[in-house]
């Protein structure tokens, strides 16, 4: 007998596990809307996010 099979009833493992939920996606312009930089509040702490001249994102506290 196969050491590998499953016992009867028995779920095997690929099945058992659910695929990962990929994250929303948000473009960038909507999120700006138009601004160079915006405050985000997360947790209490205010951070800003700013574009640059180069179309580059830095998050800062």
């Amino acid at each position: 007998m196969n050491s590998a099979a499953s016992s009867p009833g028995e779920v095997p493992a690929a099945t058992a596990t659910t695929p990962p939920v990929e994250p929303p996606v948000l473009d960038s312009v909507q999120l700006l809307g138009g601004r160079k930089q915006i405050a985000i509040l997360h947790d209490g702490e205010t951070y800003s996010l700013r574009l640059t001249r180069n179309g580059k994102l830095i998050l800062t506290k």
